[in-house]
């Protein structure tokens, strides 16, 4: 037989915990996303966006989804000795009050496999991963020319 003092401090356990597993509402953001067009029926594009942080501690994207593609990672251009070099990027770190900006020459998603036709204009869905376990949502643009900076 449970004791009414017992059974209030375990529905009371019970409360925080269901509170404690409940995620923070994600304050982590992904804007001005888009993918390029590139002509005919390539296996691969690059997408980009900026990745914005706006929680009060740094998070780390660990991985990269679409359903439009059957495969996205994150990449970084880097020039070594005039020589252009593309590396796959595990764990992308955005500190708490700034962001991340994928850019053409730099951070970018690597999109492979389109699982459907790519139209100018057209949205398609990105889900990111961090290491805490959230999910944050975007859409990407497809455009043939990058947008204009302001």
């Amino acid at each position: 037989m449970i004791t009414k003092p017992f059974a209030w401090v375990l529905l009371a356990l019970c409360a925080f915990e269901a509170g404690a597993a409940t995620p923070a509402p994600n304050c982590v953001t992904i804007t001005d996303g888009w993918v390029r067009l590139l002509p005919g029926a390539m296996p691969m594009t690059a997408g980009y966006a900026q990745l914005r942080n706006d929680c009060s501690a740094d998070v780390v994207v660990v991985a990269a989804g679409s359903r439009a593609f059957a495969e996205v990672s994150l990449h970084e251009t880097t020039v070594v000795q005039g020589i252009s070099r593309m590396r796959e990027v595990a764990r992308l770190p955005v500190a708490a009050g700034t962001a991340v900006t994928l850019r053409p020459g730099g951070l970018h998603l690597m999109l492979m496999q389109p699982e459907v036709a790519l139209k100018e204009g057209a949205q398609v869905p990105l889900r990111l991963s961090l290491e805490d376990g959230r999910k944050v949502d975007g859409m990407l643009q497809v455009r043939r020319d990058a947008p204009a900076r302001p």
